[in-house]
């Protein structure tokens, strides 16, 4: 005879446990800021996806006309223009974009 004692559930964490705040306020507040960032994270998402085909069009057109996959000037052009708006973190950025829009060799 096999007897299985009912699983032990922890205590269900309140808002200010869930985000660290201290109070209720700041929970509600930490909650409604996180759920904008998912927003804005989704959108963010979307338009590196659509970057992404627009640049494979680019490429294909650059490759179609004889010419090379990357073009390094532009590039270049664009890690500027990040840094200019972002500081040093926006290299980084504009880095990881173009590695993720230039496809495969």
């Amino acid at each position: 005879m096999t007897s299985t004692a009912p699983a032990k559930t922890a205590p269900a964490k309140t808002a200010a446990e869930k985000t660290g705040a201290h109070t209720e306020e700041a929970a509600a507040l930490i909650d409604d800021a996180r759920a904008r960032i998912d927003t804005l994270d989704d959108r963010i998402i979307g338009l590196v996806q659509e970057r992404m085909a627009v640049s494979a069009v680019v490429q294909e057109a650059r490759i179609t006309s004889g010419g090379r996959r990357i073009n390094l000037s532009r590039e270049m052009e664009i890690l500027a223009s990040y840094r200019n708006a972002l500081g040093r973190p926006g290299t980084s950025l504009a880095m990881t974009l173009l590695e993720l829009c230039r496809g495969r060799a």
